[in-house]
Formats: C-alpha cells, sequence, structure tokens
C-alpha cells in the first residue's frame, strides 16, 4: 500500500510535490500558509492542492478559526508532526 501511494506521488508534478512535503511537515495549513512556506504563487498551490485531493493523499477541513477558510493536511499520519504540536502546546 505505501509503495502505491509513494508511486502516486511520484506521478505528480513537483510542485504537488512540494506542497504535499510542506503540508506533511508543518501540519494543517490554509492555502495562503501554503503558498508562504513553500515560496510558490497562490494559484500554483490551489492547483497542487486539486491534484493531491484528486489521488486522496491530502484532505481538508473548516478551519475553527476562520470558516471561510480550509485547512489542509496529510492522510498519511505523521507522528513528527504530531510530536510538533504536542510540544507547542507544552509552551
Amino acid at each position: 500500500m505505501a509503495s502505491n501511494c509513494e508511486q502516486t506521488l511520484a506521478d505528480l508534478p513537483p510542485s504537488a510535490k512540494l506542497v504535499y512535503y510542506v503540508i506533511r511537515h508543518e501540519g494543517p495549513l490554509t492555502q495562503k500558509a501554503i503558498a508562504d512556506e513553500s515560496l510558490l504563487p497562490p494559484r500554483t498551490v490551489r492547483y497542487a492542492i486539486n491534484r493531491l485531493e484528486d489521488v486522496n493523499a491530502i484532505t481538508k477541513r473548516v478551519n475553527i478559526i476562520d470558516a471561510r477558510q480550509r485547512l489542509y493536511e496529510s492522510d498519511k499520519g505523521d507522528s513528527d508532526t504530531s510530536q510538533r504540536g504536542a510540544a507547542a502546546a507544552d509552551d
């Protein structure tokens, strides 16, 4: 299963791979935050997000802070991200 997911990601354009990497390592982010982190233009980020959603690599959910925005997160559980979130909660 993991190799199938890796193959699917390998077939995506470089912008989608970068967006996936940013989401996976930074945790749930808005489109603007992804654009800021990846240094990609907003239109490219939107395209990459659509491609990643098409292959079910990421999911979107409502941002509780601002319901007009969506948060995008990796479907694959990343222990590094969850550890970072726990560390931030301790601060």
